[in-house]
């Protein structure tokens, strides 16, 4: 069975960044603020990524299930992706977008509870794109969270977790590590792989910063997915040997229980088709046994995002 563990859909780009507010304009084009780039390919006039749209891109590769995750960069549609959950529930699991670091966060987060299709709560917190640039001093261990974690774990929703790139106010990963041992019923996925880059890996410092994220994955109760790996080493082109580097270091420092693959579509399909992805996923897995490998491709994903213990 193969699994994305990291996709997105999306009626509309209506979102914030530390850049300004997020716009859809057409054929994948989008203003950040005041400047306009190229989110997703040109698929068509408007830019949106419906859950059809999504599973065609599935059954195209040959994959069988995929986990939606949200952020602020696309705007918040925890009503759309609650209903693409309800639809296709045999094919998508989804996490709920949250801000904690808004007034009315615990109302927003007892409305994510009232719906119970989610199996995990988003908490993007990059900085270009995240919760870190719309709140300057947002930290995972500021006293006003310290109800969230224990809610988390409390009614068995994930945590999942994009910690932005390496060295920023957003790489809070001392603060993650005291999360997950206070809670260690409380599961933990960062995604992207904790975004190795060329530049960071020939920075001895910085590298050590991504070694000690990687490191969180020793924790019984931390997990990573390898989303984007691809956009960081774009400039290499097909099949974008780093990535592969990368994802075994990884693997050879937590174990091969601890990643899962994920491509981060849609605005990934900019560097290459949704097949082509699912090629690079199995080319970059081969170093590993066909065991090994299928965990990575979607066994522990559906262990991680699979049915989780609900308690009162």
């Amino acid at each position: 069975m193969f699994i994305d563990a990291h996709t997105h859909i999306f009626p509309r780009i209506h979102g914030l960044n530390a850049g300004g507010p997020t716009r859809g304009l057409q054929y994948g084009r989008a203003m950040i603020g005041a400047e306009e780039i190229q989110v997703t390919p040109p698929f068509a006039d408007e830019v949106i990524y419906t859950p059809e749209i999504l599973l065609a891109n599935l059954d195209w590769a040959g994959v069988d299930k995929a986990v939606l995750l949200q952020g602020p960069f696309y705007g918040e549609c925890n009503r759309y992706v609650l209903e693409a959950l309800q639809q296709y529930s045999d094919r998508l699991v989804g996490a709920a977008y949250l801000d904690p670091w808004i007034t009315d966060s615990r109302q927003a987060f007892e409305e994510i509870l009232a719906s119970p299709s989610f199996r995990a709560v988003k908490l993007e917190c990059s900085v270009p794109t995240g919760l870190c640039g719309i709140h300057p001093d947002a930290r995972l261990d500021s006293p006003d969270l310290v109800w969230l974690w224990p809610a988390l774990e409390r009614h068995g929703l994930i945590l999942a977790l994009d910690l932005g790139g390496i060295g920023s106010r957003s790489y809070q990963t001392s603060a993650v590590r005291a999360i997950a041992e206070r809670h260690p019923r409380l599961k933990i996925v960062i995604a992207h792989l904790g975004q190795p880059t060329p530049a960071a890996e020939a920075d001895p410092d910085r590298w050590q910063l991504w070694e000690a994220q990687i490191d969180l994955g020793h924790l019984p109760n931390v997990w990573f997915d390898s989303a984007s790996l691809v956009a960081y080493v774009h400039d290499e082109g097909y099949p974008f040997p780093s990535a592969e580097r990368y994802l075994r270091l990884a693997i050879e420092r937590i174990g091969v229980h601890k990643v899962m693959w994920g491509s981060d579509q849609p605005g990934t399909l900019v560097h290459a088709t949704y097949r082509q992805y699912m090629t690079v996923a199995k080319l970059h897995t081969q170093f590993l046994s066909p065991q090994e490998q299928a965990l990575v491709l979607g066994e522990n994903a559906l262990q991680v995002y699979g049915d989780q213990d609900v308690k009162d």
